[in-house]
């Protein structure tokens, strides 16, 4: 009969030195002779749903066609996704569910900065491995750890390598700077200032603002009056599209430059143009669903099919990185445990998603998957690649 490892006894193992990792595979948390059990905690309902259900949709879609071809070494991939609300502690009560009820093998995909950091402490203690999370901040893969993993260019490598281009090549002078008061914006924030600091320049002004806020009248005022020519956003979806509508309510023509969580349909889609000329970096370029290549085209088609609406940005992020992480299980092989998958993942090198995303390595020291990032914009209601090759800031 199948042992089951309870939290408590993970718990004296931790104590011990030893994790799930070191356990016979039949002892393995969320590894049965039949199934291997994934979770993620995600918003489904908050502010940034239109991120977490796609994203979160889009792992389902590629287990199950996994699942179809026979899964994981004889193994079906059961996935159960909690909704977190882009809340903290909802996502500490989705992963205590995950881990500790469901007792699942690995939580991926899981949404939110703020919400990842304050999970993390207590799911890394119980050998469960936290892999590409929804976040691009440093800490999904700094200080190094064997059970984190992450999948492209922070916040900070992105933000960083934006404001580094803008400065040397559009002659920007008087850098300013709008950001969510939370962990995500201020890893935005770590890289701005670093950045400038790098080259020798100040940040004229700033203005911080809670995920929930809706009224960027007297902060937008405020960056005018301060004779800002560069507004570096550390927004999300929501708060993006309400800043550049106040910002285009005064007549203020200013540059705007965001990072990947702003790179969203929701955002390029704004009637009217209204969003029009506004910059960002991301790690991944989105393929719309009449690109011309095969597999992509086929992505769009059974992802709509199957959901009922075109999969976004986040959609094809979750797609790529399931199959990285399909990638790892089969490199882990037929008898595994925490530390197979771990070694697993870390043979892969330079994979490269059907969508041409910047290639994926992963090594013993180090579990960030890639440094770089596409420059694009909004051009009339569609996101558009500026830059041919993604870039860094040569840190």
């Amino acid at each position: 009969m199948q042992r089951t490892i309870t939290a408590a006894a993970l718990a004296v193992a931790g104590v011990l030195g030893l994790s799930s990792a070191g356990l016979a595979a039949d002892a393995v948390r969320g590894v049965s002779d039949t199934e291997i059990v994934i979770g993620t905690y995600t918003d489904l309902s908050g502010v940034t749903a239109t991120w977490g259900i796609n994203n979160a949709n889009a792992w389902r879609m590629a287990f199950d066609e996994q699942n179809a071809k026979g899964g994981i070494h004889g193994r079906k991939i059961r996935y159960i996704v909690e909704d977190s609300q882009y809340q903290v502690p909802r996502s500490v009560q989705a992963a205590n569910k995950l881990i500790n009820r469901d007792n699942v093998f690995m939580l991926v995909a899981n949404g939110g900065t703020p919400m990842n950091n304050a999970v993390m402490p207590e799911q890394l203690a119980k050998g469960v491995p936290n892999v590409f999370p929804l976040t691009a901040a440093r800490s999904m893969y700094e200080p190094f750890h064997p059970l984190k993993f992450g999948q492209f260019a922070s916040y900070y490598d992105q933000i960083r390598a934006g404001l580094k281009l803008f400065i040397e090549t559009k002659g920007i002078q008087a850098p300013c700077a709008m950001y969510q008061d939370t962990d995500f914006g201020r890893d935005v924030m770590d890289g701005v200032r670093d950045q400038l600091a790098a080259m020798n320049r100040k940040l004229v002004a700033e203005t911080a603002h809670k995920p929930t806020d809706t009224d960027f009248g007297a902060s937008v005022a405020k960056l005018r009056d301060a004779k800002c020519d560069m507004l570096v956003l550390g927004t999300i979806t929501r708060d993006t599209n309400q800043i550049v509508g106040a910002v285009n309510k005064i007549g203020w023509k200013v540059t705007m430059l965001g990072q990947s969580a702003i790179y969203d349909s929701v955002v390029a889609e704004v009637p009217g143009g209204a969003n029009d000329g506004l910059y960002a970096m991301t790690p991944a370029l989105f393929a719309y669903p009449d690109d011309p290549r095969p597999a992509v085209r086929a992505f769009a088609a059974t992802y709509k099919q199957k959901f009922g609406r075109d999969p976004n940005f986040a959609a094809e992020v979750g797609y790529g990185a399931a199959g990285a992480v399909i990638q790892g299980l089969q490199n882990a092989g037929r008898d595994l445990t925490v530390d197979r998958f771990v070694k697993g993942m870390e043979r892969i090198k330079d994979y490269v998603d059907i969508f041409g995303s910047p290639p994926m390595t992963f090594t013993d020291k180090s579990h960030h998957g890639s440094t770089h990032s596409f420059l694009v914009m909004v051009r009339e209601g569609r996101w558009v690649q500026v830059t041919p090759e993604p870039i860094g800031y040569g840190g």
